[in-house]
């Protein structure tokens, strides 16, 4: 396969398209071939206001280089916007054939001082989003036995990190919905898998930069560029990856990694059942060695990025 075939005719839908990494995805698969529905509602990272132009933007640069695209102003947050985007594809280009679940926003605030509108904003955008528009895509998949799911998650859900329980709990459920899709699609020959990129974007460019060690985490993240996270996502929609589903993936530089999902680690048993005192003298203190420490992203991926 050669370079600039890598997607040739698929088409593609990038939700959050209009500048990070959705657009790098777009450029990407607009290069490889892909007709591209270049979705952004036009909105601040905080989710408000719109503007169509930042997709229409991204369009331009694609057909620019050769590519075809359309742009698409919808919010994933709404189901009927979710289902007008995928019918847009059908509409301009006949089919569908992948969906890329990128479109996000930020309320970071501490736990105990989210408020409801904080969590719920988050929520629709990064949980509630995704399973509209790849809902709305399924039908779709499911008739002409084909589809490809790609879906951004974060190391903020699958690790940890402060300050940001909407955005985390939104991200370790969508890797959660993108497993249920995968099993539940698999039948029909659709897949679905994850990526958690590490990258320097908007979306994280109101990062604290007061101490030595928040402004050597800037530096590492500055130096993660938005482009390198493409080639993956690109990939995963190619007929290439047929065999890939229900995977979780992270991209940091130079680096890909596959990440781990939740197993036994240690077990105990007894004929005589447990009560709580011998889970404290006998449960806890055996198992007490494996148990997970609160780590951050940073904390576990702390070396530099290559």
């Amino acid at each position: 396969m050669q370079t600039g075939d890598f997607v040739r005719d698929k088409v593609v839908l990038v939700t959050g398209a209009g500048g990070g990494i959705g657009r790098e995805f777009a450029l990407g698969l607009g290069r490889e071939g892909a007709k591209v529905v270049v979705n952004d509602l036009g909105a601040t990272v905080a989710g408000e206001g719109r503007d169509l132009s930042r997709a229409q933007s991204v369009v331009d640069e694609i057909v620019a280089a050769g590519g075809t695209a359309t742009a698409n102003g919808d919010s994933v947050s709404d189901w009927s916007g979710a289902n007008t985007m995928v019918q847009q594809a059908l509409d301009t280009y006949g089919r569908i054939d992948c969906v890329i679940n990128n479109a996000g926003i930020l309320r970071d605030r501490f736990f105990f001082n989210m408020s409801v509108d904080e969590w719920r904003a988050v929520i629709d955008v990064h949980l509630n989003g995704p399973f509209y528009v790849s809902r709305a895509a399924a039908p779709h998949f499911k008739s002409q036995q084909s589809g490809s799911y790609v879906h951004m998650v974060s190391t903020s859900g699958l690790i940890g990190n402060f300050g940001q329980a909407n955005y985390s709990a939104a991200k370790l459920g969508l890797a959660a919905l993108s497993k249920s899709i995968a099993m539940d699609m698999a039948k029909f020959k659709v897949r679905s898998n994850c990526i958690a990129p590490f990258a320097w974007s908007r979306m994280i460019d109101g990062i604290p930069t007061e101490t030595d060690e928040q402004k050597a985490r800037v530096a590492r993240l500055q130096r993660m560029e938005t482009a390198k996270i493409a080639p993956l996502a690109v990939y995963l929609c190619s007929d290439a990856a047929s065999d890939v589903s229900g995977q979780v993936f992270a991209v940091r530089a130079n680096e890909i990694f596959l990440m781990s999902q939740s197993r036994p680690l240690r077990a105990m048993h007894t004929a005589d059942g447990w009560t709580p005192q011998t889970i404290a003298e006998r449960v806890i203190p055996a198992m007490q060695p494996s148990f997970y420490k609160l780590d951050r992203s940073q904390d576990v991926f702390d070396w530099d990025p290559v």
